[in-house]
């Protein structure tokens, strides 16, 4: 029996206690027996509270400590077990269990296990209680120790306390502890209670062994819709789809009937596409309809999510109308099936947004879900005002620190450039798990922000949070963008570390890191590392190869890649028709080109397009790749007559060069790109008045030529360069090594291609090669990157470095990279 102490979080337990709050017919839940429940006599002489000196019997207790248990109300039944030590009442057994269980079903575990403990004596009920209770509230490790005391006490346990740990071994799937409890079932011959059959199908599914769960299954002769419902559910968490088809036949044909919960899972599962998959979800629409639960909250919100993930939103909205008592989840799987597919009509957008607003105007509250599912459409589809009044209706309802919605406002505000407004929304965030830290790096990444992307992940790194693949791969593509190869280099070791490195996201992002900073060795490497590449790693590959102008190379792996069964996708033919241009490929180009129009029902876009005027300019035909873009539908584009004006500056043709450059300033009047190439081809072509003419309009139109920045990692460092730079530390030794390879390559037929400006012979390329050649190893290849196109002198410099000082130097520019080995380069002087 309990001390008669008071006990803690009572304010009072006087035995004077107000009768009417306990026993009125108006105040008692409706389990309590009626012979508590009479119409008094005389109510007016109890409307003031009394002495109650003596104590009730075990079933007034009871039921005021059940009344307790079904309202959840623990002061009420602190309050009666109050009373029960005040007036010295010693409860028996039966009404222990129920205090027992009245304190678990309110959340007071302290006050559970006092009980327990002051318990004189206990059956097995008592200790049922006390398992079931800590597994009811998460506490396993506490159950499991209960159940391990329970069996030191040598009690016969029965199906009930099995099948409560059963429960924690599925909920932590703990694959080792169920099978010793299922032996102790069977060495305990309790095995043949259908009970426990549906708790060892449950927990061997949970916990992974769905053969396991089979094999339960199908020795078992007491089965009832329970059992076949948890196979079912198994069969769905575990993929098997064909196996839950068949399974689901075979339940029908026994007259087993589905649960409203199982038919749900089946209609998810019919959401992965999988064979018969529609076919599938449709039957069992119809099956639904039939059995009336086409209505059911669990089975309509399974059926509308299920048509609009197929991409049916029409049958999903009729569903939608259909159903009655519309709550916050049905509107949920609605909203984001309008959203979801990635070719979402405006109409349809305007549909998800209305049906936010009548959630509201219904009295809905949007729940978490809600609101990151709207700002994820605001994403997609841009709409950046409507999700600043998102977020005030989040700030409004107090969700602005919840992660998920944290993480999608970094994302909204960092895609329209508001860094800023992203790291204020970070720093709201309570819990900055790693989706909301990759958002606030991609972030960063996106707005050219590659350094502060960096250091955000040395950050995350420092403070113990485990970066996971998609943080990896985002990282890497900073450092591509970078060419920051060692540090491309440590990444990789950290992913190697941390396990992440054979994830296929992450070996895609190693194989763009080292082609970007132009080691397309190791890229190649990584892929032949690589178990089944996908259609990225492929296109990857493709890409790189053609921008190292290895034509031949990136041709032989697209036909490797169609012969592995993968289906290439607009990037990948952009990979091949950019092979076909850097190799003068002229057949092969518009082979391919019809193909992925004939074949492959890929419709060309203007990249597309650029590279066949590309390839057409190339090849020295000119008028033919001006009649093509006339005679296509990027007519329009600048980035089309961009490439012919190329073209005619490779092949001196001042005329159709100027005709040309006249369309592009005319689409591009604010580019400087345009008006440079056209006066490189009038001072390529020696007319100098023409040329001083452009250099006059881009001054009279403000005009002003992006600068030249170069710059070659080194070590862990990035050294950048600008033409004529001599705020280098090193500028005195890099200018002094300049000048004596200049003299070398002069002796073997170097000659400067534009005396007339001696500033151009210290351009920023020729500065970040010397000093590559100074700092790094001599049988190391220097890398130097430069965010505009190599100028004609600069590449026959390269081109005579690269023999003289028999080293391979890798220079990137904006259009492609040139590979110098042995005075010559893999471009075949044509950019």
């Amino acid at each position: 029996m309990l001390a008669q102490t008071k006990p803690q979080n009572l304010r009072s337990l006087s035995n004077i206690i107000n009768y009417s709050e306990f026993v009125s017919p108006n105040t008692l839940p409706h389990k309590i027996s009626p012979t508590f429940t009479q119409p008094l006599q005389n109510p007016q002489q109890y409307e003031r509270p009394f002495q109650l000196d003596h104590c009730l019997d075990n079933v007034a207790y009871t039921k005021l400590v059940q009344s307790s248990s079904g309202s959840g109300s623990v002061i009420h039944g602190k309050l009666a077990h109050g009373h029960m030590i005040k007036t010295g009442f010693n409860p028996c057994r039966f009404l222990q269990n129920t205090l027992l269980s009245m304190y678990f079903n309110c959340g007071d575990v302290e006050f559970a296990r006092k009980v327990f403990d002051k318990m004189p004596e206990r059956n097995v009920v008592s200790w049922n209680s006390l398992i079931s209770g800590y597994t009811r509230l998460g506490l396993y490790r506490n159950a499991l120790t209960v159940f391990h005391e329970a069996r030191d006490w040598e009690l016969k346990l029965d199906k009930f306390t099995y099948a409560s740990v059963l429960s924690v071994c599925s909920q932590t799937r703990n694959l080792e502890l169920g099978k010793g409890i299922h032996g102790l079932i069977v060495l305990n011959g309790v095995g043949a209670h259908m009970f426990l059959t549906n708790s060892l199908v449950d927990m061997y599914s949970k916990c992974g062994r769905i053969d396991q769960a089979k094999l339960v299954f199908d020795n078992s002769d007491n089965l009832d819709d329970v059992s076949w419902n948890s196979l079912i559910g198994g069969y769905v968490q575990s993929g098997l789809n064909s196996e839950m088809l068949q399974l689901l036949v075979k339940m029908h044909r026994h007259g087993m009937s589905f649960s409203s919960y199982v038919l749900g899972s089946v209609l998810k599962a019919c959401c992965s596409n999988f064979s018969g998959s529609m076919e599938c979800g449709k039957m069992l629409h119809a099956c639904a309809v039939k059995q009336g639960w086409d209505l059911d909250v669990v089975v309509g919100t399974a059926l509308l999510d299920m048509y609009a993930k197929i991409g049916d939103l029409n049958d999903a909205l009729l569903i939608f109308k259909l159903l009655p008592n519309k709550n916050v989840v049905m509107y949920n799987a609605m909203i984001a099936g309008l959203f979801r597919i990635e070719d979402a009509s405006d109409e349809f957008a305007k549909k998800g947004l209305n049906l936010f607003s009548e959630m509201q105007s219904r009295g809905l509250k949007p729940s978490k879900f809600t609101f990151s599912t709207i700002i994820k459409s605001c994403i997609a589809f841009e709409g950046l005002e409507y999700g600043k009044q998102i977020h005030a209706l989040i700030c409004k309802n107090n969700l602005q620190s919840n992660e998920f919605i944290g993480s999608a406002l970094v994302e909204l505000y960092s895609l329209v450039g508001s860094i800023e407004d992203g790291i204020k929304c970070f720093n709201s965030t309570n819990k900055q798990d790693i989706v909301t830290w990759t958002s606030m790096i991609v972030g960063h990444a996106q707005n050219g922000k590659f350094e502060s992307a960096l250091a955000l992940f040395v950050e995350l790194v420092t403070l113990g949070t485990k970066p996971d693949e998609f943080t990896v791969s985002v990282v890497l593509s900073v450092c591509a963008n970078l060419a920051a190869a060692k540090t491309g280099e440590q990444i990789q070791g950290y992913a190697i570390k941390t396990a992440t490195h054979n994830c296929i996201v992450v070996q895609n992002s190693l194989m763009y890191m080292y082609a970007k900073c132009g080691d397309i060795d190791s890229a190649n490497l990584i892929f032949e590392e690589t178990n089944n590449p996908d259609r990225v790693s492929w296109s990857a590959m493709i890409c790189s190869t053609a921008q190292h102008g290895y034509a031949r190379e990136s041709l032989r792996l697209f036909e490797l890649m169609k012969g592995h069964g993968i289906e290439p996708n607009h990037i990948t033919f952009l990979g091949v028709l950019t092979a076909c241009s850097h190799g003068g490929l002229v057949d092969e180009g518009f082979r391919y080109f019809e193909s992925m129009k004939r074949d492959h029902g890929i419709t060309p876009n203007e990249k597309h397009s650029a590279c066949i005027v590309d390839l057409l300019g190339r090849a020295g035909r000119l008028a033919d790749a001006e009649r093509f873009i006339v005679d296509s539908t990027f007519g329009d584009v600048p980035v089309m007559w961009r490439a012919l004006l190329g073209a005619c500056r490779v092949h001196k043709d001042t005329v159709t060069g100027t005709r040309v450059s006249k369309r592009v300033i005319e689409l591009e009047p604010e580019a400087s790109a345009s008006y440079v190439l056209l006066y490189n081809i009038y001072t390529d072509a020696g007319l100098e008045t023409p040329a001083k003419r452009i250099r006059d309009l881009m001054t009279k139109r403000g005009i002003k030529k992006e600068p030249g920045l170069s710059w070659v990692e080194v070590g862990n460092t990035v050294h950048s360069f600008v033409a004529g730079d001599r705020s280098h530390p090193m500028s005195e030794k890099v200018y002094a090594r300049l000048e004596e390879m200049l003299e070398k390559i002069r002796k073997i037929g170097y000659i400067f291609a534009n005396e007339r400006e001696v500033f151009d012979t210290y351009h920023s390329e020729k500065l970040a090669v010397t000093f590559g050649m100074i700092s790094l190893p001599p049988s190391a290849p220097v890398r130097v990157m430069k965010n505009l196109r190599v100028c004609q002198d600069c590449h026959t410099t390269m081109k005579f470095f690269s023999k003289v000082e028999k080293r391979e130097i890798v220079l990137r520019d904006a259009i492609r990279f040139h590979r110098f080995r042995e005075g010559s380069c893999s471009c075949g002087d044509y950019w």
